[in-house]
């Protein structure tokens, strides 16, 4: 092979590594080098609606677990803990069928979340009012992907689980923080008073006759 050849042949092989090189970039940590060991102490709920916490608990901790990048343990061998409560829970009726039985509901689920540097003894940050939120179809309405309670509050845990893990691994700024809408409305049922998990045991008729059902949508 003549030199020019051997010289263009390694001019390639250094231009396809520099082109690969940048597949394999690996962003800054957000968290500091001594911290390997992370839990996530059981969330505390400011709701009455009972065993939200366990089940928020549960999808965080999977969370992290299918995530890998570090040790899920027990609070007394972690080295950093994230640590979160359930603020509020507000469930709006948003269309109803031709009896005045609601078919379409928001549900919004506001916690506050924090990380506990255990080494430092410190919090490093608070995330206040993270906002987990969902509109669906209740299951009696007949449409499309529509949903039960439990199924509407298991996808917010679920993705509240993904933001959470987002905000511990990539920091500031990686998910919406501070909620600026009136958490306390006249219509949703919040924390104050409890949401029947049946479907058929909707809320109060409202004083005036409902406009007609919304087309269905997409739940998100």
């Amino acid at each position: 092979m003549k030199r020019r050849d051997v010289e263009r042949f390694a001019f390639g092989i250094v231009l396809l590594a520099t082109g690969c090189a940048k597949y394999f970039y690996t962003p800054p940590a957000a968290l500091p080098s001594y911290i390997t060991k992370l839990a996530v102490r059981p969330f505390s709920n400011h709701t009455q609606q009972y065993g939200l916490e366990d089940k928020l608990t549960l999808a965080v901790q999977s969370e992290f677990n299918r995530d890998g990048r570090y040790q899920i343990t027990a609070e007394e061998q972690a080295d950093g803990v994230v640590i979160g409560e359930i603020t509020k829970y507000i469930l709006e009726p948003l269309s109803y069928d031709s009896n005045h039985v609601p078919t379409e509901y928001k549900l919004t689920i506001p916690v506050t979340v924090s990380f506990l540097d255990k080494v430092k003894k410190e919090t490093m940050w608070t995330e206040p009012n993270m906002i987990g939120e969902l509109r669906y179809f209740v299951a009696s309405s007949g449409f499309a992907g529509s949903l039960t309670e439990d199924d509407a509050r298991q996808t917010i845990f679920d993705e509240l689980a993904r933001d959470i893990r987002t905000r511990v691994f990539q920091g500031t700024g990686t998910v919406a923080g501070a909620y600026s809408k009136n958490l306390d409305k006249t219509n949703p049922v919040s924390s104050s008073a409890p949401v029947s998990g049946i479907d058929n045991n909707p809320p109060a008729v409202p004083p005036q006759q409902p406009s007609a059902p919304s087309p269905p949508q997409q739940p998100y």
